[in-house]
């Protein structure tokens, strides 16, 4: 397993658990639940969290180091896709040009579906800039392939609604999605506890992104490791290959030949 690493665009990671940075009680407790989980990909919101933009107030930056987590700018709170690409250049200055990212333009601020037509655009627009585009997007397998088409580095399908926890609801075509894909599909959005995530991973998934599933939950950094753990076993189990399912066929465990009488 060790050589078993998720790689997106140049990048390697031994983590496949991304994890948010909202809805926590506070900056300490969203280390300590990031610390908890392992990941090394932190998604930040830049319209909704402070890495410098605002002098006067604590920066995420001094509870999160660039140096040791990579950090990944989004564009949680976008309904076009002019806003999605104005936040992420903001994003490029205040890191010092840096370039992955993760695009999402919502549909409406009810479901916070994703808005697909906007996100086409946008995502052409920052590929051309060089920016490497991590994509939030329906579970479309053609829209994600048109994604994947235009350059986007990992296709973000949602399970199900973003901070809904409903887990996945439609497994088929996530099932088409990775099938078709030759870049790291990942889910994003929907996943509510660590058999979610766990099932996502055995699906073939090469990450999980969450942020409410931890920020959430009674014990947010408890609940940090068990995704961690999740993610893991997921992935092990994939690898691993599961039994074919039969339907109305028993087979016991052990052989049935040279029974002792």
């Amino acid at each position: 397993m060790a050589s078993d690493t998720l790689r997106i665009a140049h990048r390697e990671f031994s983590s496949r658990l991304l994890v948010g940075t909202g809805k926590y009680r506070d900056f300490p407790q969203t280390r300590a639940a990031i610390e908890a989980s392992g990941a090394e990909i932190v998604t930040v919101a830049i319209r909704r969290t402070n890495i410098g933009q605002d002098k006067s107030a604590p920066s995420l930056l001094e509870f999160i180091s660039p140096q040791r987590f990579t950090l990944l700018p989004n564009t949680a709170g976008c309904y076009t896709a002019e806003d999605a690409i104005r936040t992420l250049r903001l994003a490029r200055e205040l890191l010092d040009d840096h370039r992955l990212v993760k695009l999402e333009v919502l549909g409406d601020p009810q479901t916070l579906f994703p808005n697909v037509t906007e996100t086409l655009k946008a995502a052409e627009v920052l590929v051309k800039e060089g920016f490497e585009v991590m994509v939030y997007t329906s579970d479309d397998p053609i829209i994600a392939r048109q994604l994947e088409s235009i350059g986007c580095v990992a296709i973000m399908p949602l399970a199900s609604l973003i901070g809904s926890g409903m887990g996945i609801l439609n497994p088929w075509n996530l099932a088409l999605i990775i099938e078709q894909a030759k870049v790291p599909v990942l889910v994003d959005a929907g996943v509510g506890t660590a058999s979610d995530a766990a099932i996502a991973m055995e699906l073939g998934c090469a990450g999980v992104l969450m942020n409410t599933a931890i920020a959430a939950a009674r014990d947010p950094v408890l609940m940090a490791g068990a995704m961690k753990k999740a993610v893991e076993a997921g992935r092990e189990a994939f690898l691993a290959g599961r039994m074919p399912k039969k339907l109305y066929h028993g087979s016991p465990s052990s052989p049935t030949g040279g029974l002792i009488r």
